[in-house]
Protein backbone atom coordinates (compact mmCIF):
# COMPACT_ATOMS: atom_id res chain seq x y z
CA UNK A 1 0.00 0.00 0.00
CA UNK A 2 1.33 3.17 -0.81
CA UNK A 3 0.66 5.79 1.92
CA UNK A 4 1.01 9.50 2.20
CA UNK A 5 1.60 10.80 5.52
CA UNK A 6 1.50 14.67 6.50
CA UNK A 7 0.61 16.59 10.24
CA UNK A 8 -0.21 20.14 10.81
CA UNK A 9 -1.48 20.71 14.45
CA UNK A 10 -2.36 23.82 15.90
CA UNK A 11 -4.77 24.24 19.06
CA UNK A 12 -6.32 27.74 18.70
CA UNK A 13 -7.13 29.92 21.43
CA UNK A 14 -8.87 33.18 19.96
CA UNK A 15 -8.46 35.36 22.38
CA UNK A 16 -4.96 34.98 23.29
CA UNK A 17 -2.47 37.77 22.34
CA UNK A 18 0.22 36.31 20.26
CA UNK A 19 -0.87 34.48 16.63
CA UNK A 20 0.97 31.08 15.64
CA UNK A 21 3.43 32.58 12.26
CA UNK A 22 5.49 30.59 10.39
CA UNK A 23 8.31 30.71 12.54
CA UNK A 24 6.45 29.02 15.34
CA UNK A 25 6.19 26.05 13.75
CA UNK A 26 9.69 25.64 12.48
CA UNK A 27 10.25 26.14 16.26
CA UNK A 28 7.70 23.66 17.78
CA UNK A 29 7.88 24.81 21.10
CA UNK A 30 7.23 21.45 22.75
CA UNK A 31 6.21 19.55 19.01
CA UNK A 32 8.77 17.96 16.81
CA UNK A 33 10.27 21.10 14.82
CA UNK A 34 8.79 21.41 10.97
CA UNK A 35 9.97 18.64 9.11
CA UNK A 36 9.84 17.57 5.72
CA UNK A 37 9.98 14.43 3.32
CA UNK A 38 12.78 11.79 4.55
CA UNK A 39 13.33 13.37 7.46
CA UNK A 40 10.41 12.95 8.99
CA UNK A 41 10.39 9.10 9.19
CA UNK A 42 13.31 9.75 11.64
CA UNK A 43 12.32 12.47 13.15
CA UNK A 44 9.33 10.63 14.69
CA UNK A 45 11.14 7.83 16.14
CA UNK A 46 10.18 7.30 19.92
CA UNK A 47 8.10 10.50 20.07
CA UNK A 48 4.78 10.47 21.98
CA UNK A 49 3.19 11.79 18.66
CA UNK A 50 0.19 10.55 16.50
CA UNK A 51 3.03 10.63 13.50
CA UNK A 52 4.44 8.05 15.23
CA UNK A 53 2.50 5.75 16.00
CA UNK A 54 0.97 5.56 12.67
CA UNK A 55 4.53 4.83 11.17
CA UNK A 56 5.22 2.02 13.59
CA UNK A 57 2.23 0.36 11.66
CA UNK A 58 3.08 1.46 8.52
CA UNK A 59 6.53 -0.18 8.83
CA UNK A 60 5.04 -3.25 10.63
CA UNK A 61 2.44 -3.58 7.52
CA UNK A 62 5.10 -2.81 4.96
CA UNK A 63 3.10 -0.41 3.21
CA UNK A 64 5.45 2.08 1.24
CA UNK A 65 5.90 5.97 2.93
CA UNK A 66 5.02 8.83 1.34
CA UNK A 67 5.93 11.77 4.14
CA UNK A 68 5.46 14.93 2.82
CA UNK A 69 5.46 17.54 5.72
CA UNK A 70 4.62 17.87 9.75
CA UNK A 71 4.02 21.12 11.52
CA UNK A 72 3.04 21.56 14.68
CA UNK A 73 3.14 25.03 16.70
CA UNK A 74 2.47 25.61 20.49
CA UNK A 75 -1.15 26.72 21.71
CA UNK A 76 -1.69 30.26 20.82
CA UNK A 77 -3.72 33.00 18.75
CA UNK A 78 -4.95 32.23 15.67
CA UNK A 79 -2.38 30.89 12.86
CA UNK A 80 -1.73 33.57 10.47
CA UNK A 81 -3.00 33.62 6.96
CA UNK A 82 0.39 33.23 5.52
CA UNK A 83 1.20 30.60 7.89
CA UNK A 84 -1.41 28.60 7.02
CA UNK A 85 -1.55 29.04 3.59
CA UNK A 86 2.32 28.01 2.94
CA UNK A 87 2.01 24.82 5.39
CA UNK A 88 -1.23 23.86 3.92
CA UNK A 89 -0.53 24.41 0.12
CA UNK A 90 2.82 22.42 0.78
CA UNK A 91 0.76 19.45 2.10
CA UNK A 92 -1.39 19.52 -0.69
CA UNK A 93 1.36 19.76 -3.45
CA UNK A 94 3.10 17.07 -2.07
CA UNK A 95 0.14 15.00 -1.83
CA UNK A 96 -0.88 15.42 -5.34
CA UNK A 97 2.68 15.47 -6.87
CA UNK A 98 3.61 11.48 -4.83
CA UNK A 99 1.51 9.82 -7.71
CA UNK A 100 -0.86 7.11 -7.27
CA UNK A 101 -1.60 6.65 -3.30
CA UNK A 102 -4.07 4.14 -1.76
CA UNK A 103 -4.45 6.07 1.15
CA UNK A 104 -3.63 9.15 3.08
CA UNK A 105 -2.72 9.72 6.86
CA UNK A 106 -3.42 13.11 8.68
CA UNK A 107 -1.83 13.84 12.07
CA UNK A 108 -3.80 16.72 13.17
CA UNK A 109 -5.00 18.50 16.12
CA UNK A 110 -9.15 19.51 15.48
CA UNK A 111 -9.21 22.79 17.09
CA UNK A 112 -7.16 25.28 14.64
CA UNK A 113 -8.05 28.13 14.14
CA UNK A 114 -6.56 30.52 11.41
CA UNK A 115 -7.14 34.29 10.82
CA UNK A 116 -9.13 33.80 7.76
CA UNK A 117 -11.10 30.86 8.53
CA UNK A 118 -12.79 29.22 11.74
CA UNK A 119 -12.11 25.64 10.83
CA UNK A 120 -8.57 24.50 10.02
CA UNK A 121 -8.57 20.86 9.74
CA UNK A 122 -11.78 21.04 7.73
CA UNK A 123 -10.08 23.49 5.01
CA UNK A 124 -7.15 20.83 5.44
CA UNK A 125 -9.22 18.21 4.45
CA UNK A 126 -10.98 19.48 1.64
CA UNK A 127 -8.27 20.22 -0.08
CA UNK A 128 -6.45 17.07 0.30
CA UNK A 129 -9.61 15.30 -0.83
CA UNK A 130 -9.70 17.88 -4.05
CA UNK A 131 -6.47 16.51 -4.96
CA UNK A 132 -6.78 12.79 -4.42
CA UNK A 133 -10.39 12.45 -5.01
CA UNK A 134 -13.46 10.66 -3.44
CA UNK A 135 -11.80 6.91 -3.99
CA UNK A 136 -8.57 6.98 -1.74
CA UNK A 137 -9.36 6.34 1.80
CA UNK A 138 -8.24 9.91 4.04
CA UNK A 139 -8.01 9.10 8.36
CA UNK A 140 -7.16 11.47 10.24
CA UNK A 141 -5.78 11.18 14.30
CA UNK A 142 -7.14 14.04 16.50
CA UNK A 143 -6.92 15.42 20.25
CA UNK A 144 -9.21 14.96 22.41
CA UNK A 145 -10.31 18.80 22.56
CA UNK A 146 -10.38 19.08 19.21
CA UNK A 147 -13.69 21.43 18.41
CA UNK A 148 -14.75 19.33 15.38
CA UNK A 149 -17.27 20.33 12.53
CA UNK A 150 -19.79 18.33 10.71
CA UNK A 151 -18.51 19.37 7.23
CA UNK A 152 -14.81 18.11 8.39
CA UNK A 153 -16.44 14.50 9.35
CA UNK A 154 -18.11 14.60 6.17
CA UNK A 155 -14.86 15.17 4.10
CA UNK A 156 -12.92 11.97 5.65
CA UNK A 157 -13.48 7.97 5.59
CA UNK A 158 -11.95 8.19 9.38
CA UNK A 159 -11.29 9.91 12.69
CA UNK A 160 -9.61 8.78 15.90
CA UNK A 161 -9.34 10.84 19.06
CA UNK A 162 -6.92 10.37 22.34
CA UNK A 163 -8.29 9.13 24.78
CA UNK A 164 -6.07 10.41 27.41
CA UNK A 165 -5.61 13.50 29.54
CA UNK A 166 -2.78 14.05 30.00
CA UNK A 167 -2.22 12.92 26.49
CA UNK A 168 -0.15 9.85 27.06
CA UNK A 169 -1.84 8.02 24.12
CA UNK A 170 -0.74 10.51 21.38
CA UNK A 171 0.96 7.82 19.41
CA UNK A 172 -1.15 4.96 20.44
CA UNK A 173 -4.16 7.15 18.69
CA UNK A 174 -1.66 7.28 15.76
CA UNK A 175 -1.24 3.84 15.59
CA UNK A 176 -5.25 3.34 15.95
CA UNK A 177 -5.94 5.57 13.41
CA UNK A 178 -3.60 3.77 10.93
CA UNK A 179 -4.44 0.52 11.58
CA UNK A 180 -8.26 1.86 10.75
CA UNK A 181 -7.19 2.79 7.63
CA UNK A 182 -5.40 0.06 6.47
CA UNK A 183 -8.67 -2.12 6.89
CA UNK A 184 -10.03 0.44 4.60
CA UNK A 185 -7.32 -0.01 2.32
CA UNK A 186 -7.69 -3.69 2.22
CA UNK A 187 -11.15 -4.17 1.94
CA UNK A 188 -11.96 -1.14 -0.02
CA UNK A 189 -15.38 -0.36 1.59
CA UNK A 190 -16.02 2.96 3.85
CA UNK A 191 -17.23 2.93 7.13
CA UNK A 192 -20.78 4.32 7.91
CA UNK A 193 -20.27 7.70 10.02
CA UNK A 194 -22.45 8.98 12.96
CA UNK A 195 -21.50 12.92 14.70
CA UNK A 196 -23.20 14.40 17.62
CA UNK A 197 -23.00 17.64 19.14
CA UNK A 198 -23.41 17.94 23.19
CA UNK A 199 -24.71 20.78 25.13
CA UNK A 200 -22.23 22.14 27.62
CA UNK A 201 -18.72 22.91 27.78
CA UNK A 202 -16.09 22.29 30.37
CA UNK A 203 -12.87 23.78 32.22
CA UNK A 204 -9.52 22.80 30.91
CA UNK A 205 -8.39 21.05 34.00
CA UNK A 206 -11.62 18.47 34.88
CA UNK A 207 -11.65 17.37 31.59
CA UNK A 208 -8.59 15.46 32.67
CA UNK A 209 -9.29 11.74 32.10
CA UNK A 210 -7.38 10.97 35.87
CA UNK A 211 -10.71 12.48 37.23
CA UNK A 212 -14.48 11.23 37.55
CA UNK A 213 -16.27 11.37 35.41
CA UNK A 214 -14.14 11.80 32.26
CA UNK A 215 -12.33 8.59 33.54
CA UNK A 216 -15.49 7.22 33.22
CA UNK A 217 -16.50 8.57 29.89
CA UNK A 218 -13.05 7.30 28.04
CA UNK A 219 -12.81 4.13 29.61
CA UNK A 220 -16.38 3.43 28.19
CA UNK A 221 -15.28 4.01 24.87
CA UNK A 222 -13.62 0.53 24.36
CA UNK A 223 -17.14 -1.24 25.44
CA UNK A 224 -18.69 0.84 22.78
CA UNK A 225 -15.99 -0.59 19.93
CA UNK A 226 -16.76 -3.67 21.30
CA UNK A 227 -20.66 -3.24 20.70
CA UNK A 228 -20.14 -3.23 16.76
CA UNK A 229 -18.11 0.33 16.03
CA UNK A 230 -15.08 0.42 14.27
CA UNK A 231 -14.10 3.44 15.90
CA UNK A 232 -15.44 5.73 18.81
CA UNK A 233 -14.37 9.18 19.65
CA UNK A 234 -15.48 11.75 22.72
CA UNK A 235 -14.42 15.07 22.00
CA UNK A 236 -14.70 17.49 24.85
CA UNK A 237 -13.45 20.44 22.71
CA UNK A 238 -11.42 23.50 23.10
CA UNK A 239 -13.33 26.05 25.30
CA UNK A 240 -10.88 28.57 24.13
CA UNK A 241 -12.34 29.19 21.17
CA UNK A 242 -15.20 31.99 19.59
CA UNK A 243 -16.39 30.31 16.78
CA UNK A 244 -19.63 28.11 16.17
CA UNK A 245 -18.34 25.02 16.19
CA UNK A 246 -16.50 24.97 19.44
CA UNK A 247 -17.84 22.47 22.06
CA UNK A 248 -18.21 18.94 22.40
CA UNK A 249 -18.62 16.17 20.12
CA UNK A 250 -19.43 12.09 19.85
CA UNK A 251 -18.22 10.67 16.69
CA UNK A 252 -18.16 7.32 15.63
CA UNK A 253 -17.80 4.93 12.48
CA UNK A 254 -19.22 1.29 12.21
CA UNK A 255 -20.25 -0.72 9.29
CA UNK A 256 -23.81 -0.12 8.94
CA UNK A 257 -25.07 3.52 10.01
CA UNK A 258 -27.40 1.86 12.58
CA UNK A 259 -24.49 0.79 14.22
CA UNK A 260 -22.62 3.93 14.01
CA UNK A 261 -25.69 5.64 15.08
CA UNK A 262 -26.41 3.56 18.29
CA UNK A 263 -22.72 4.27 19.26
CA UNK A 264 -22.28 7.89 19.11
CA UNK A 265 -26.19 8.53 20.47
CA UNK A 266 -24.33 6.60 23.73
CA UNK A 267 -21.35 8.49 24.10
CA UNK A 268 -23.48 11.56 23.67
CA UNK A 269 -26.39 10.40 26.10
CA UNK A 270 -23.28 9.40 28.59
CA UNK A 271 -21.64 12.85 28.48
CA UNK A 272 -25.14 14.57 29.27
CA UNK A 273 -25.85 12.98 31.88
CA UNK A 274 -22.33 13.40 33.52
CA UNK A 275 -23.00 17.01 33.72
CA UNK A 276 -23.46 17.53 37.74
CA UNK A 277 -20.07 15.55 38.01
CA UNK A 278 -17.78 17.99 36.53
CA UNK A 279 -17.04 19.89 39.44
CA UNK A 280 -14.07 19.59 41.63
CA UNK A 281 -11.91 22.59 43.70
CA UNK A 282 -9.93 25.01 43.37
CA UNK A 283 -7.97 27.79 45.27
CA UNK A 284 -6.42 31.28 45.30
CA UNK A 285 -3.05 31.78 45.00
CA UNK A 286 -2.58 32.35 49.00
CA UNK A 287 -4.74 29.40 49.68
CA UNK A 288 -3.42 26.95 47.42
CA UNK A 289 0.04 27.89 48.93
CA UNK A 290 -1.67 27.70 53.13
CA UNK A 291 -3.40 24.28 51.97
CA UNK A 292 0.26 22.76 50.34
CA UNK A 293 1.95 24.08 53.69
CA UNK A 294 -0.68 22.50 55.63
CA UNK A 295 -0.73 19.14 53.72
CA UNK A 296 3.21 19.30 54.28
CA UNK A 297 3.14 19.73 58.12
CA UNK A 298 0.71 16.44 58.08
CA UNK A 299 3.53 14.76 57.11
CA UNK A 300 3.64 12.20 54.08
CA UNK A 301 6.03 11.40 51.16
CA UNK A 302 6.41 13.66 47.77
CA UNK A 303 5.81 17.43 46.79
CA UNK A 304 2.30 18.93 46.94
CA UNK A 305 2.09 19.82 43.38
CA UNK A 306 0.13 23.08 42.46
CA UNK A 307 -1.27 23.45 38.85
CA UNK A 308 -1.29 27.09 37.58
CA UNK A 309 -4.11 26.84 35.06
CA UNK A 310 -4.56 30.35 34.27
CA UNK A 311 -1.07 30.76 32.54
CA UNK A 312 -1.16 27.31 30.81
CA UNK A 313 0.98 27.86 27.59
CA UNK A 314 -0.61 24.79 26.54
CA UNK A 315 -4.21 26.64 26.34
CA UNK A 316 -2.67 29.62 25.30
CA UNK A 317 -1.25 31.53 28.37
CA UNK A 318 2.55 32.76 28.39
CA UNK A 319 4.01 30.89 30.98
CA UNK A 320 5.35 34.50 32.95
CA UNK A 321 2.41 35.69 35.19
CA UNK A 322 3.82 35.80 38.51
CA UNK A 323 0.08 35.69 41.01
CA UNK A 324 1.96 31.84 42.28
CA UNK A 325 5.39 33.39 42.59
CA UNK A 326 4.44 36.36 44.72
CA UNK A 327 2.59 33.97 46.59
CA UNK A 328 5.39 32.18 47.40
CA UNK A 329 6.85 34.60 48.38
CA UNK A 330 4.63 36.32 50.67
CA UNK A 331 3.88 32.74 52.31
CA UNK A 332 7.95 32.95 52.87
CA UNK A 333 7.90 29.61 52.01
CA UNK A 334 10.39 26.54 52.12
CA UNK A 335 11.99 24.35 49.95
CA UNK A 336 9.69 25.60 47.42
CA UNK A 337 10.22 25.53 43.32
CA UNK A 338 8.23 26.99 40.20
CA UNK A 339 8.71 26.99 36.50
CA UNK A 340 8.71 27.51 33.75
CA UNK A 341 8.60 31.32 34.34
CA UNK A 342 9.68 32.56 30.27
CA UNK A 343 11.44 35.33 30.86
CA UNK A 344 14.46 35.86 28.25
CA UNK A 345 15.81 39.08 29.83
CA UNK A 346 16.23 37.90 33.17
CA UNK A 347 17.64 34.73 31.88
CA UNK A 348 20.32 36.82 30.07
CA UNK A 349 21.31 38.77 33.28
CA UNK A 350 21.49 35.38 34.93
CA UNK A 351 23.89 34.35 32.64
CA UNK A 352 25.50 37.44 32.66
CA UNK A 353 26.27 37.87 36.36
CA UNK A 354 27.40 33.75 36.53
CA UNK A 355 26.48 30.92 38.60
CA UNK A 356 27.13 31.71 42.24
CA UNK A 357 26.34 35.23 42.45
CA UNK A 358 23.30 37.38 43.93
CA UNK A 359 21.86 39.99 41.49
CA UNK A 360 19.00 41.87 41.29
CA UNK A 361 16.11 41.02 38.74
CA UNK A 362 12.85 41.58 37.32
CA UNK A 363 11.38 38.40 36.71
CA UNK A 364 8.14 37.54 34.49
CA UNK A 365 4.92 39.55 34.37
CA UNK A 366 2.49 40.22 31.70
CA UNK A 367 2.04 43.45 30.40
CA UNK A 368 -1.65 42.85 29.56
CA UNK A 369 -2.69 41.82 32.83
CA UNK A 370 -3.88 44.17 36.26
CA UNK A 371 -1.34 44.14 38.97
CA UNK A 372 0.89 41.62 37.17
CA UNK A 373 4.02 43.85 37.20
CA UNK A 374 7.55 41.80 37.10
CA UNK A 375 8.72 40.70 40.64
CA UNK A 376 11.87 42.99 41.67
CA UNK A 377 13.70 41.24 44.02
CA UNK A 378 17.04 40.21 44.60
CA UNK A 379 18.11 36.68 44.10
CA UNK A 380 20.90 34.24 44.24
CA UNK A 381 21.70 32.54 40.99
CA UNK A 382 21.76 28.52 41.81
CA UNK A 383 22.25 27.05 38.49
CA UNK A 384 22.66 27.98 34.79
CA UNK A 385 21.50 26.09 31.54
CA UNK A 386 21.72 26.42 27.53
CA UNK A 387 18.49 24.69 28.05
CA UNK A 388 18.47 21.92 26.39
CA UNK A 389 17.04 18.61 28.04
CA UNK A 390 15.68 14.95 27.28
CA UNK A 391 12.11 15.59 28.08
CA UNK A 392 11.42 11.01 29.02
CA UNK A 393 8.47 11.79 30.97
CA UNK A 394 4.85 9.81 29.49
CA UNK A 395 4.03 12.86 28.29
CA UNK A 396 6.64 14.88 25.97
CA UNK A 397 7.67 10.85 25.51
CA UNK A 398 11.29 11.39 24.50
CA UNK A 399 10.79 14.55 23.18
CA UNK A 400 14.28 16.93 23.11
CA UNK A 401 13.62 20.27 24.07
CA UNK A 402 15.93 23.54 23.71
CA UNK A 403 14.30 25.98 25.91
CA UNK A 404 17.29 28.60 25.44
CA UNK A 405 19.50 30.13 27.79
CA UNK A 406 18.15 28.94 31.48
CA UNK A 407 18.75 29.84 35.27
CA UNK A 408 17.66 28.90 38.29
CA UNK A 409 16.95 31.76 40.89
CA UNK A 410 16.78 30.95 44.65
CA UNK A 411 14.23 33.90 46.36
CA UNK A 412 14.68 32.68 50.22
CA UNK A 413 13.34 29.28 50.07
CA UNK A 414 12.01 29.53 46.55
CA UNK A 415 13.48 28.46 43.49
CA UNK A 416 12.45 29.77 40.03
CA UNK A 417 12.80 28.09 36.99
CA UNK A 418 13.30 30.87 34.24
CA UNK A 419 13.92 29.73 30.37
CA UNK A 420 14.29 31.87 27.11
CA UNK A 421 11.52 29.64 24.89
CA UNK A 422 7.66 28.52 26.32
CA UNK A 423 7.09 25.07 27.05
CA UNK A 424 4.44 23.69 29.08
CA UNK A 425 5.91 22.44 32.39
CA UNK A 426 4.78 18.25 31.87
CA UNK A 427 8.00 16.74 32.59
CA UNK A 428 10.03 16.57 35.78
CA UNK A 429 13.06 16.88 33.91
CA UNK A 430 12.14 20.37 33.48
CA UNK A 431 12.95 21.09 36.94
CA UNK A 432 16.17 18.95 36.64
CA UNK A 433 17.68 20.51 33.89
CA UNK A 434 18.00 23.43 36.00
CA UNK A 435 19.13 21.97 38.93
CA UNK A 436 15.81 21.19 40.53
CA UNK A 437 14.97 17.86 42.11
CA UNK A 438 11.58 17.53 41.79
CA UNK A 439 11.24 14.90 43.67
CA UNK A 440 12.99 16.73 46.68
CA UNK A 441 11.13 19.80 47.17
CA UNK A 442 7.95 20.21 49.71
CA UNK A 443 6.01 22.51 46.82
CA UNK A 444 6.27 22.79 43.76
CA UNK A 445 4.29 25.14 41.40
CA UNK A 446 3.94 24.28 37.01
CA UNK A 447 2.73 26.66 34.66
CA UNK A 448 0.16 23.72 33.63
CA UNK A 449 -3.30 22.54 33.94
CA UNK A 450 -2.94 19.20 33.36
CA UNK A 451 -0.10 17.22 31.65
CA UNK A 452 1.91 17.58 34.56
CA UNK A 453 0.05 14.65 36.36
CA UNK A 454 1.37 11.91 33.84
CA UNK A 455 4.70 12.55 34.94
CA UNK A 456 4.06 14.40 38.92
CA UNK A 457 0.90 12.48 39.82
CA UNK A 458 3.39 9.37 40.71
CA UNK A 459 5.69 11.40 43.05
CA UNK A 460 2.96 14.26 44.18
CA UNK A 461 1.65 13.62 48.31
CA UNK A 462 -1.55 15.89 46.59
CA UNK A 463 -2.48 18.11 43.59
CA UNK A 464 -4.06 21.74 43.82
CA UNK A 465 -5.32 23.56 41.42
CA UNK A 466 -4.93 27.37 41.50
CA UNK A 467 -6.45 29.86 39.84
CA UNK A 468 -3.96 32.97 40.06
CA UNK A 469 -4.49 35.90 37.67
CA UNK A 470 -3.58 34.17 34.11
CA UNK A 471 -4.71 34.52 29.90
CA UNK A 472 -6.25 31.48 30.68
CA UNK A 473 -9.59 31.85 32.41
CA UNK A 474 -10.10 28.46 34.28
CA UNK A 475 -14.13 28.93 33.79
CA UNK A 476 -15.46 29.23 30.16
CA UNK A 477 -18.09 31.62 31.03
CA UNK A 478 -15.76 34.41 32.14
CA UNK A 479 -14.63 34.44 28.22
CA UNK A 480 -16.66 37.11 26.19
CA UNK A 481 -18.08 34.63 23.59
CA UNK A 482 -20.18 36.73 20.76
CA UNK A 483 -19.77 34.07 17.95
CA UNK A 484 -20.86 30.45 19.69
CA UNK A 485 -23.98 27.99 18.56
CA UNK A 486 -26.73 29.68 21.25
CA UNK A 487 -27.82 27.46 23.37
CA UNK A 488 -24.51 25.67 24.32
CA UNK A 489 -23.77 26.33 28.18
CA UNK A 490 -20.41 28.12 28.83
CA UNK A 491 -19.92 25.53 31.73
CA UNK A 492 -21.61 22.81 33.59
CA UNK A 493 -25.09 23.47 34.75
CA UNK A 494 -23.68 27.29 33.66
CA UNK A 495 -24.72 29.94 32.04
CA UNK A 496 -26.08 29.52 28.37
CA UNK A 497 -25.00 31.43 25.38
CA UNK A 498 -27.54 32.94 22.68
CA UNK A 499 -28.77 35.63 20.76
CA UNK A 500 -29.70 37.94 23.74
CA UNK A 501 -25.98 37.40 25.17
CA UNK A 502 -24.61 37.86 22.23
CA UNK A 503 -26.45 41.59 21.18
CA UNK A 504 -25.64 42.29 24.94
CA UNK A 505 -22.24 41.41 24.60
CA UNK A 506 -22.12 43.73 21.40
CA UNK A 507 -24.75 46.52 22.50
CA UNK A 508 -22.09 46.85 25.78
CA UNK A 509 -19.49 47.66 23.32
CA UNK A 510 -21.17 50.76 21.52
CA UNK A 511 -23.74 50.44 18.80
CA UNK A 512 -22.72 50.84 15.38
CA UNK A 513 -18.82 50.54 16.24
CA UNK A 514 -19.45 47.38 17.67
CA UNK A 515 -17.68 45.02 15.35
CA UNK A 516 -14.94 47.33 15.42
CA UNK A 517 -14.52 47.57 19.24
CA UNK A 518 -15.49 43.50 19.77
CA UNK A 519 -12.31 43.56 17.72
CA UNK A 520 -10.55 45.25 20.03
CA UNK A 521 -11.58 43.57 23.06
CA UNK A 522 -10.74 40.57 21.65
CA UNK A 523 -7.44 42.23 21.39
CA UNK A 524 -7.37 43.41 24.36
CA UNK A 525 -9.02 39.99 26.48
CA UNK A 526 -6.30 37.88 24.97
CA UNK A 527 -3.56 40.10 26.87
CA UNK A 528 -5.38 40.24 29.74
CA UNK A 529 -7.73 37.38 30.84
CA UNK A 530 -6.87 34.57 28.61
Amino acid sequence: MRVAFSGFLHETNTFAPSPADLEAFRFGGGYVPMTRGADLVEAFQSVNLGMSGALSVATAQGWNVVPVLWAGAIPSAHVTRDAFEQIADEIVAGIRDAGPLDGVFLDLHGAMVAEHLDDGEGEIARRVRAVVGPDVPIVAALDLHGNISQEFVELVDGLVGFRTYPHVDMAATGASAARLLGEMMQTGTRPAKAYRRMSYLVPIPFQSTDLAPADRLYAELADVEAKGALSASLFMGFPAADIPDCGPTAIAFADTQLAADKAADHIAAAYEAAEAEFDNLTHTPDDAIAEAARLVAAGGHGPVVIADTQDNPGAGGVSATTGMLRALIRADAQNAAIGLIVDPVAARAAHDAGQGSTAEFRIGGHPGLPDDSPVVTSAAIESLSDGKLHATGPYYGGTRLDLGPSACLRIGGVRVVVTSRIAQMADREMFRFAGVIPEDQAILVVKSSTHFRADFAPIARDILVARAPGPMPFDPADLPFTRLRSGLRLSPNGPVFGAARAEKTRTDLGGETAEVQLQQLDNQHGEQTC
